[in-house]
C-alpha cells in the first residue's frame, strides 16, 4: 500500500515542471567597501570595520569603488553580457536592524549588464540559462541569531561590501540544472578572481524564485522566493522542497501565494517568513550623492584584453585539440590554478594524456593527501615534463616512475628526474645481454612452465615477466624483455 502511494505521488509530481530563476549575489574580492575606505576583509571581529560614512551618518557622502565597475565588466564580458553605456544608482529603501543607513545603495534601471548566459551539460548535451541583468550594490550587516537565547546581535563589518547581482532568466527545469548553474557561476567567479565562492562564509549567496505548472503550459505559475541559502547542496535541496510542497497544495484545491520563504537545513523544508505583497515598494529614487558611472568602449576593450581563459574555452581546447575525454577536460579544469599547470606542463610536452594522467593521478592524490592546493605543490611543471620524457624514452618504466622517482622528488625538488634515476640506479635494463641472464635464471626455475607455454598456454608469459623484474629489482624494460622472453620460448 505505501508502495503504492508512493507510485500514485509520483504520477502526481510528474504532471507538473519546476521553473526556477536564482538570483545570486557575489561578494567581492576588494580592499576597501564599495563606497568608503572601510576594510572589507572577512573574519575580523565584529563591528570593526566600520565607519561614519559605512553607517551613513548625517553629513557623509560615498565615493565609488572603481573595482567593483572593472569586476562587473569582466563578469559581464565573461557570460557576454551587453555593457551598459550610463551607469545610474539607485537608492532601495527598507528598514531592517542590520542596514544602518535604511536604504541600499544599488542600481534599478541601468544595471551593468544585460543578457547573456551560462552553460551546464545536460543529459541531452548542453543547456544555456540566460542572464537577464548583473547590477552593482553594496550588501548589508549581518544579523546573528545563535550567539543569545534571547537577542539578536548585529555585525556591520559586512555593511557596505560591495556586490554584484547575478539574476537569471526563468530558464531553469529542476533541482539538478540549478545545482548545475550555480556549481558554473562559482566556477566562473573563480576564475575571474572577483570571488572567493565560499557559501559557507557568505561571500555567494543564493535567491530561489520557485513556481510549478503542468507540463505543456506556457503560462507561468505564482512564485515564491526562498531566501539566503548559503551552500549549492541546499539550493538543491529547497528547490526539492519547495516544488514537491507547491504541487500537494495545488492537488489539494489551495493556490500559491507569492511569498518569501526561508530554509530550513536541519529539517529540509521551506517555511513562510512574510507575505510578498508590498516586496516591490522599495520606493527607489537615484541616489543623490554619487554621479553616473560611463563605461566606454575603450574601456571595456581594456578589459577584454585582461580575462583570462576561462573553463568553457579550455574544456573545447582539451577536448578538441589535444583530444582529451570529457570527464579529463572538466577535472583539469575544476580549480584555475590546477588547469594553469596544465596549461604550463603541455607547453613542455607533446604526451599530452600522459600529463593528464600525471595530473589527475600521483599530483592530485598528492595534493589531497597533505590537503594543499597546487599553488603549494613542490615541483614545477619542468620537474613533470621531464619524468615522462624518462618514461616515454624507455629509460624507467611508469611503476619506477610512480613508485620511487616522483617521491624522491617531492623529498630533492632541487635535483631533476633524470638525476635522481641515475643516481638510484634505477634507469631501465634495456642491454639484452643482461637481461638474457635474467631471462635463463627466470626460465630455469620453470622448466614445467616452458613446456606449457610451448604447449600453447601463452598466459604464462606474465609469469615469467615478473621473475625477470624481480630478479633485476624493476630495472628491465618491459618491452624489450617481452619481446626476448617470446624468441626464447618459442624458439
Amino acid at each position: 500500500m505505501v508502495i503504492l502511494n508512493k507510485m500514485l505521488a509520483q504520477k502526481i509530481y510528474d504532471k507538473y515542471e519546476v521553473v526556477v530563476g536564482l538570483e545570486i549575489h557575489v561578494q567581492l574580492q576588494t580592499k576597501s567597501k564599495a563606497y568608503s575606505a572601510d576594510s572589507a576583509e572577512f573574519g575580523a571581529l565584529p563591528n570593526t570595520h566600520i565607519s561614519p560614512i559605512t553607517l551613513g551618518h548625517p553629513g557623509t557622502l560615498p565615493k565609488f569603488n572603481e573595482n567593483t565597475l572593472l569586476y562587473g565588466v569582466r563578469l559581464g564580458l565573461a557570460v557576454g553580457s551587453e555593457i551598459t553605456y550610463e551607469n545610474q544608482f539607485a537608492r532601495k529603501n527598507y528598514f531592517y536592524a542590520d542596514l544602518p543607513k535604511g536604504y541600499q545603495i544599488t542600481q534599478d534601471k541601468t544595471p551593468l549588464c544585460t543578457g547573456g548566459k551560462i552553460t551546464i551539460n545536460v543529459e541531452e548535451g548542453t543547456k544555456d540559462i540566460g542572464i537577464t541583468r548583473i547590477h552593482m550594490e553594496e550588501d548589508s550587516g549581518k544579523s546573528i541569531h545563535d550567539l543569545d537565547p534571547f537577542n539578536t546581535l548585529i555585525d556591520l563589518n559586512r555593511a557596505g561590501v560591495p556586490l554584484l547581482e547575478i539574476v537569471s532568466e526563468p530558464d531553469i527545469r529542476s533541482a539538478q540544472e540549478a545545482y548545475d548553474y550555480l556549481t558554473e557561476v562559482r566556477q566562473l567567479v573563480r576564475y575571474l578572481e572577483i570571488c572567493d565562492g565560499n557559501m559557507e562564509e557568505g561571500s555567494m549567496r543564493c535567491d530561489a524564485n520557485v513556481s510549478v505548472r503542468l507540463k505543456g503550459t506556457k503560462e507561468f505559475g505564482e512564485r515564491t522566493e526562498t531566501k539566503n541559502l548559503n551552500s549549492i547542496r541546499n539550493v538543491f535541496r529547497a528547490i526539492e522542497f519547495e516544488a514537491k510542497r507547491q504541487v500537494e497544495v495545488i492537488e489539494a484545491g489551495g493556490v500559491i501565494k507569492m511569498e518569501t520563504m526561508g530554509f530550513d537545513a536541519v529539517t529540509g523544508e521551506t517555511n513562510t517568513m512574510r507575505s510578498k505583497e508590498m516586496a516591490h515598494d522599495y520606493r527607489y529614487f537615484p541616489e543623490p550623492d554619487l554621479q553616473a558611472v560611463f563605461v566606454g568602449k575603450d574601456y571595456v576593450e581594456d578589459v577584454k584584453e585582461t580575462l583570462p581563459a576561462l573553463p568553457n574555452e579550455l574544456i573545447k581546447k582539451y577536448t578538441n585539440t589535444l583530444k582529451l575525454s570529457n570527464y579529463d577536460a572538466e577535472v583539469l579544469t575544476e580549480d584555475k590554478y590546477f588547469a594553469l599547470y596544465y596549461e604550463e606542463l603541455i607547453g613542455l610536452t607533446k604526451s599530452y594524456k600522459t600529463a593528464a594522467n600525471w595530473m589527475m593521478g600521483a599530483i592530485k592524490s598528492y595534493l589531497n593527501e597533505n590537503a594543499i592546493e597546487i599553488k603549494d605543490f613542490p615541483l614545477t611543471p619542468a620537474h613533470i615534463a621531464e619524468l615522462i620524457d624518462l618514461i616515454e624514452s624507455g629509460a624507467i618504466n611508469n611503476s619506477i616512475a610512480n613508485q620511487k622517482v616522483f617521491p624522491a622528488l617531492i623529498e630533492q625538488p632541487e635535483l631533476t628526474a633524470k638525476e635522481l634515476a641515475e643516481k638510484n640506479n634505477w634507469i631501465q635494463e634495456s642491454d639484452t645481454g643482461a637481461l638474457d641472464g635474467f631471462i635463463a635464471e627466470a626460465l630455469s626455475k620453470f622448466p614445467d612452465k616452458v613446456e606449457a607455454y610451448k604447449a600453447g598456454n601463452k598466459n604464462l608469459l606474465g609469469l615469467f615477466m615478473g621473475e625477470v623484474m624481480k630478479a633485476s629489482k624493476g630495472k628491465a624494460d618491459p618491452k624489450v624483455t617481452s619481446n626476448l622472453l617470446r624468441e626464447k620460448l618459442e624458439n
